[in-house]
């Protein structure tokens, strides 16, 4: 089979949903082929900055925005408003990428962002017209017909956050994947048929479902063994308050260390492994080890989103949620908070307290066996065996060309 796998700059998690995919889908069908696309590359350069920074400036800068921005969308019927205008306007990056899924022709589209369903429904709707228009004709004025070629794929819609917002609904897509059972009910409710919304958990790579070496790792990491570690994380794009957060832990009285992860923002790496701390702190710029950092950690304060929540998970680790923008996040740290995965601050000034008070006791073994409960370390493979037996199932015919 030919499996592509579309995604978008637009937050790391998108794109690390996506990689997992990649990762588990070569594994679990090695003679098949898999391309994985980010759809942005299709945009102008202008329309490509300003998709790509957009977000992470909007949410960085004027959260509330982006808050009333995602209140006021999600809504099916204003989302399906949204698609219908913005479909109006030609766009060369659409037909772009419509033109790529023709002469790559999969079998299976898995959609970690739902950037990719504008243009994956129009190929959908141009093989309708056709297939309905050669039904209409002599069989023997049928050959040769150039309209159709290839399989129509199986598109599936990879919801990586733990509740749904109304983008992630279309009419081409044929089964969602999500993160919970409450993911599903609020998609059923919305008019997605039950049997097409199956919970797998949001795919995250499969080093997560391992057991690193918890004690080489805090060796090679200069970690001791008799205090527990705090695991700082500001994302793959370095966002987050995360030198405030290191400022107000300096006024946590019980012993603890602390590893931060500052992703690709090398000026902050550079900044905060320059000042002094009054616990251990060890500071790191992009880690491809996240695995083995979280293995290691007893709690991981970080933004609640839907990836990095899901690796905690995976391997069993609490978080501590520290001023979730609203949206998405707010709705992440809703889901974590109601089954005792997670603890929250909405303000940085407010963690001294609460960490002194949760360190050292029950509690927090409570919060790690609560995570461990709630994960899917392999959401990924369960995604690709479902997505091909779907595949296989359903004899699908026939991909567009696009003009």
């Amino acid at each position: 089979m030919r499996i592509l796998i579309a995604t978008a700059t637009a937050g790391a998690g998108h794109l690390a949903a996506a990689a997992a995919l990649d990762e588990s889908w070569r594994a679990f069908r090695p003679e098949d082929v898999v391309e994985r696309i980010d759809v942005v590359k299709f945009f102008s350069p202008l329309h490509r900055k300003i998709h790509a920074d957009g977000y992470v400036k909007l949410v960085e800068h004027a959260p509330e925005i982006w808050g009333l921005m995602f209140g006021k969308t999600d809504d099916p019927k204003v989302a399906g408003r949204l698609a219908r205008l913005r479909r109006a306007f030609p766009s060369k990056s659409r037909v772009r990428f419509m033109r790529h899924v023709s002469q790559f022709r999969p079998d299976v589209v898995l959609c970690t962002h739902y950037v990719a369903f504008e243009a994956l429904g129009i190929l959908k709707e141009k093989h309708a017209r056709l297939t309905a228009r050669r039904a209409r004709r002599p069989r023997s004025d049928r050959a040769g017909d150039p309209g159709a070629v290839g399989a129509l794929p199986l598109i599936a819609s990879i919801v990586t956050d733990f509740e749904a917002h109304a983008l992630w609904m279309a009419p081409c897509v044929d089964v969602y994947f999500v993160a919970a059972e409450e993911t599903k009910a609020r998609l059923v409710a919305r008019g997605a048929s039950p049997e097409n919304v199956v919970v797998t958990g949001i795919p995250v790579s499969a080093r997560f479902s391992t057991k690193p070496d918890v004690r080489g790792v805090r060796k090679a990491l200069g970690l001791r063994d008799d205090q527990p570690v705090l695991l700082v994380l500001s994302g793959g794009f370095g966002m987050g308050p995360v030198a405030g957060i290191l400022g107000e832990l300096d006024k946590v009285g019980h012993p603890f260390q602390t590893v931060v992860v500052t992703g690709r923002n090398e000026e902050l790496r550079r900044d905060l492994a320059a000042q002094d701390r009054k616990h251990p702190t060890h500071v790191l710029g992009f880690s491809s080890n996240m695995h083995e950092l979280m293995a290691v950690s007893d709690l991981i304060i970080s933004k609640p989103g839907g990836l990095t929540s899901s690796e905690a998970l995976a391997i069993g680790r609490p978080l501590f949620i520290v001023n979730p923008i609203p949206g998405q996040e707010a709705a992440n740290s809703d889901f974590l908070l109601e089954r005792g995965a997670a603890a929250k601050v909405n303000r940085v000034e407010d963690l001294p307290y609460r960490l002194d008070q949760l360190l050292g006791t029950r509690k927090l073994a409570e919060m790690a066996r609560a995570a461990k409960a709630l994960g899917h370390p392999d959401a990924a493979r369960e995604i690709c065996a479902e997505a091909t037996r779907r595949a296989q199932a359903d004899c699908r015919v026939a991909v567009v060309e696009t003009d």
